[in-house]
């Protein structure tokens, strides 16, 4: 492999079509796609300033770099990366991309991040300002994550996320195959239109929550005193271990909370209309 050092680079695609090559105190300026169609690449203590850094790469390590604002869109079409240790303040980062671990990683500005990616792995990685975050994903394994960005993991599936924070309005539409343990979620409009969604020992916060799903699972969950009109023609199995505040017109399945506040089975609810509501 190819060994780079205290080097710097700038304009239009300096290291194009590089395969083994090694960067160490590296730093890419001002300028596009300083290593596109690349392959076998390793970025170790590097500083991407320029826009396209990594297009259409196969196979590449970057340990503790910083991707700053100007290194926009620097990750897309490509697979088999590995990041640790990393800061990304380059925003709408990781598309088209398959087969990605990050560990250890902080991206302060991830609006439009991680669109039309499979293959995910994350560990330790804190995200903020995450506005639709992991659209069209799929094939998602998360563990020690905190997030704030509204709209997040619509669309995907086969997604498992244990031990994090997150806080987004409307996150998990449309899923399907999500399972999320040992989590705090905060956010309005949790889950809705999601099929075989799944909460273990879950927290959640925010109004109408988890309406319009199918196939829901809730294990041993509790809700915030916000959590109000909750499961709206929605088929599930849920175990509570806190109050309800209200629960409208779910459509079947069984209910056991603690105590409820009020549930409201109008003329509006949807057949068969055969939901148990049960106290612990």
């Amino acid at each position: 492999m190819e060994i780079i050092k205290d080097k710097e680079y700038g304009g239009e695609r300096p290291l194009f079509a590089s395969h083994g090559l090694r960067l160490e105190h590296v730093t890419i300026h001002a300028g596009e796609s300083a290593l596109k169609e690349c392959s076998d690449i390793e970025a170790v203590d590097c500083r991407f300033e320029g826009k396209y850094p990594f297009w259409h790469v196969d196979g590449f390590r970057i340990e503790r770099c910083l991707f700053t604002p100007g290194a926009r869109a620097a990750l897309w079409y490509s697979s088999n990366l590995e990041m640790k240790d990393t800061r990304v303040e380059a925003p709408k980062m990781f598309r088209e991309m398959r087969d990605l671990s990050l560990s250890n990683v902080t991206i302060p500005d991830a609006q439009e991040t991680l669109w039309h990616c499979s293959g995910v792995k994350l560990r330790d990685v804190e995200v903020a300002h995450a506005d639709y975050l992991f659209m069209h994903g799929a094939d998602i394994d998360i563990d020690g994550y905190r997030q704030q960005g509204n709209y997040s993991f619509q669309y995907c599936h086969n997604v498992v996320i244990r031990n994090a924070v997150i806080d987004s309005k409307d996150a998990f539409w449309q899923t399907e195959g999500v399972t999320l343990i040992d989590c705090r979620l905060t956010g309005e409009y949790l889950g809705w239109h999601s099929r075989g969604l799944r909460l273990v020992r879950c927290h959640i916060s925010g109004t109408q929550p988890l309406c319009y799903a199918r196939d829901l699972v809730m294990e041993d969950c509790t809700m915030a005193p916000d959590c109000d009109l909750a499961f709206e023609e929605s088929t599930l199995q849920a175990t509570i271990l806190s109050p309800v505040t209200s629960v409208k017109n779910p459509t079947s399945g069984c209910i056991t909370a603690e105590s409820y506040g009020e549930i409201i089975l109008d003329s509006n609810i949807k057949a068969p209309a055969d939901c148990r509501i049960l106290t612990r």
